[in-house]
């Protein structure tokens, strides 16, 4: 029983406990008056009353506090189901509520963890297998130390090296002890380089980029190169044999926009938020030697969200990855970058340069952003 949860403060519950109390010795000390009781056997009727009183409506106030008590023991346990009652809306509500969601978080948190080692370990152990195969076999004689058996066990090697890469990238990340380090960042170049790189995956895929000369942001350079490589990369893996796929880069605002788009089949709207958590895949069954890990994407989201960006996918055919980051420099602002008429208002493409204004209408996006 609480009948003071619609009590708002619980200064307000306590200060009517009080009176109650003071109220029920006054009202038994009259009572007793005029029924001729004597003072000792007042004082004690009185005394007995208030404090059933106070017990009633103290058992209601502190019940919350009981129960968070008996919750935490249990959380501390490993189990995170357990909720408190918060039906008051004082401060041990607020209280009571405030330690819902922490649990829940807890909860949360505790199943990240779990399907982090689950994944882990299965990601771990599938290149890990695949090369002692290949390693058994040559030291039982059943394969020849070949060039194509070599291959073989460095391609799971290297796949091996590339998914733990990646989980101290994101570990570095999480910690903060991969800090920024910002500096002017142009980025046509940088955007050059990654469709280079980009480019030696695939040979049946175009990549087409155009980002004017003169576009500089504050960034850190290897990252911001990191989430070029793993945006193109997804791209290429994706996009179908003579699919193409195209980089873009605009000002917008006070900050940059960069987007990556492909002609693959794309990403449906209910699974959009899902591809950027850690070991995401849109086909569970597929494998990762086809699909990747799932953690490029995860990569970029920490890294372009620690620049204070934000990345989204927009409806399009295809899937169009759209990067906005803030600190957008002029060329003014940055000696080191040319201001030559050749440059300013152009961008590159591998067959090329084009205009800035062609640039805009070869990036500019199918519907409403």
């Amino acid at each position: 029983m609480r009948p003071l949860d619609f009590l708002g403060r619980i200064k307000v519950k306590l200060g009517i406990v009080i009176v109650l109390a003071v109220a029920t010795a006054f009202v038994v000390n009259e009572v007793g008056i005029n029924s001729g009781l004597s003072r000792e056997v007042r004082i004690a009727v009185a005394v007995v009353l208030a404090l059933i009183m106070v017990q009633v409506l103290a058992m209601g106030m502190t019940k919350p506090l009981r129960e968070m008590a008996r919750a935490a023991q249990t959380i501390a346990k490993g189990s995170y189901t357990l909720r408190v009652r918060a039906t008051s809306r004082d401060e041990v509500g607020e209280l009571a509520r405030a330690f819902n969601a922490m649990a829940a978080d807890l909860g949360e948190v505790d199943r990240q963890r779990r399907e982090l080692v689950a994944n882990v370990s299965h990601e771990l152990r599938t290149p890990i297998t695949g090369l002692r195969a290949v390693l058994e076999n040559v030291v039982d004689g059943v394969s020849a130390a070949d060039p194509v058996t070599m291959r073989t066990a460095l391609a799971q090697t290297e796949r091996l090296g590339r998914l733990v890469a990646q989980l101290l990238d994101l570990s570095r990340l999480d910690s903060g002890t991969r800090p920024i380090e910002a500096e002017d960042v142009e980025l046509a170049p940088l955007v050059e380089q990654a469709v280079l790189e980009a480019s030696l995956a695939r040979e049946d895929v175009v990549i087409q980029a155009a980002v004017p000369g003169d576009l500089v942001v504050r960034a850190d350079p290897d990252l911001l190169a990191q989430v070029l490589a793993n945006l193109l990369d997804n791209a290429v893996r994706h996009s179908p044999p003579g699919g193409s796929v195209t980089v873009g880069g605009s000002a917008e605002g006070d900050g940059v926009r960069l987007v990556v788009a492909d002609s693959g089949p794309g990403i449906p709207a209910e699974a959009r938020a899902r591809v950027f958590e850690r070991f995401s895949r849109l086909d569970a069954g597929r494998a990762a030697d086809a699909g990747g890990a799932g953690l490029g994407l995860a990569i970029v989201k920490e890294i372009v969200e620690l620049h204070g960006g934000s990345i989204r996918i927009d409806d399009c055919a295809g899937c169009r990855m759209v990067v906005d980051l803030p600190g957008r420099l002029t060329v003014a602002d940055v000696p080191s970058v040319p201001n030559t008429g050749d440059q300013q208002g152009r961008v590159f493409t591998p067959s090329g340069t084009v205009t800035g204004d062609e640039a805009g209408r070869m990036f500019a996006p199918s519907g409403d952003e």
